[in-house]
This record gives C-alpha cells, structure tokens and sequence, in this order.
C-alpha cells in the first residue's frame, strides 16, 4: 500500500507541475513538501503541503494556509471546506481539488469587494505606513527558528482596548509583520471599577489554531496585568507539530521578560 501511495503521489505532483507551471515550488523532495501559489485580482493565497506515507489511502496532506489579508472567520471556513474535500474523497488525490477551492474563494472575496466599491461612497484611505500610530512602546524579541520556521515575540505594555489596537496597528506597518503567516496574540488588561478591580482579556489564534488560547493561558499563569503579547511566525514548509507550540510560549515569555513587563 506504501508502494502504492508513493506512485499516486508521483503522478499527483507531476500533474500538479503541469496545471500550476510558475506557482509550484518543491520546498523538500524528501519530506515531500510542497507550495502552491493561488492569485486573483491581487489576492494571494500560500498554501503549504506536506505528503505523509499513507496518504491518499488513510489520511490527508497536512496543509498550512498563508494568506494575511483574510479575516479570521473567511480563513477559518476554508479550513474546514478543505477538509470536507477530503472526507469527501477518502483514498484519492485532493490537491488539485483543494487549489482550485481556493481559487474559487478568492473569486468571491473580490467579487463582494468590489460590489462594496461600486456600493459605497468614495473614501481616501488612510496610508499607515505614511502616520505615526500614537501607541506604547514595543519590544521586539529574539528569533527563534526551528526547521525553516521564524518565531519572534513581540510585547507592550497596555491599559485599554485601543492600546492595543494602536499596538497591533504599528506592527502591521512592518511589511515582514504584516506578512508573517500567522500574527496571534493575547493581552490582559486590569481595570478598576466601582465594584472593584476585573481584568480584560481576550486572544486571537490568527489561523493558528489554539495558539492564541494558549498565549492566554500563559499570561493567566504569570498573572500578567496590562500586558500585550504577539507572537509572529513565518512558515517555512515544514511540519513542526506540536513544537510549534513550544517555540509560541517561549518567545512569549522571553518577550515579556524583555520588556521588563514579567511579573517577579
């Protein structure tokens, strides 16, 4: 059956070269690692494969999704979408199903964007990289790489919600932040009320699922108050499991730490 895989693979990745001639890039012949780059109308969507041994038979390719622009929710439902295709086609080759999904999503984005355009009053867009963000200072930390991945924690000091907008605002003007393959984060904010004091908090996984819950409960641990964390991470086309959880709480910490916010 192995022998068997191994072949539909071949003839799967040879046809895929032949559909996608300039959007195929063989990322590992040996871990059968692959990227294909899906683009309509200036929207560009990575999506990362990785063959396992039992597929087609018994299981999927592990896939990973890069595409910054999309909201959480659009990214979330293509998640699942991909994997109904597969359930939907247990023991056959799905990639080329699953690029063409994609493209099929892009269309609609634009299709709806621009209905938007055609729709709503003309508005002069605000150039963010041509303003200066009025927000808490950022430490930056340092590089944690791991098989082609980057993992960089970033952290402030926060007192309101639109700390930490102003925050997440500022990265974005970093076009290497904005265009990490995942920017999740977590933040608590103490706030006192007539009642007392309560603490505000909240996480964003940004396409990288638990990642963010688990930042959470990092700072929960720490009993961090008033604290920012992101942590972005640039894919590399090689599955990391569950260690990629172990390098998002590690530059996490050494973030915090870095910036002085680390509870004693």
């Amino acid at each position: 059956m192995e022998v068997d895989n191994l072949s539909r693979q071949v003839e799967e990745i040879e046809a895929l070269k032949s559909i996608y001639t300039e959007e195929l890039t063989i990322d590992s012949e040996i871990t059968r690692s692959y990227t294909i780059r899906i683009e309509e109308n200036k929207k560009e969507v990575l999506l990362y494969v990785t063959l396992p041994e039992d597929y087609p038979s018994s299981s999927p390719p592990k896939f990973e999704l890069s595409a910054p622009w999309m909201d959480r929710q659009t990214k979330t439902n293509l998640h699942k979408t991909l994997h109904e295709i597969y359930l939907d086609n247990v023991g056959e080759t799905v990639i080329f199903q699953w690029v063409e999904m994609i493209r099929e999503v892009l269309q609609t984005v634009c299709k709806v964007e621009k209905k938007i355009e055609v729709t709503e009053p003309k508005v002069d867009s605000l150039d963010l990289t041509t303003i200066e963000i009025n927000c808490p200072e950022i430490t930056h930390g340092e590089i944690i790489a791991d098989r082609k991945s980057i993992f960089q924690g970033h952290a402030a000091e926060v007192h309101s919600i639109d700390d930490v907008k102003a925050v997440l605002n500022k990265l974005k003007q970093n076009r290497k932040i904005l265009n990490a393959t995942h920017n999740m984060y977590a933040y608590r904010i103490e706030r006192k009320t007539a009642k007392g004091t309560n603490v505000l908090q909240d996480c964003d996984d940004d396409g990288e699922a638990h990642a963010g819950g688990r930042m959470l409960h990092l700072l929960q641990v720490l009993n961090q108050k008033n604290t920012l964390v992101v942590v972005s991470r640039w894919y590399g086309g090689v599955q990391l499991g569950p260690d990629r959880f172990r390098h998002i709480n590690n530059a996490s910490r050494q973030v915090i730490q870095q910036a002085g916010l680390l509870k004693k």
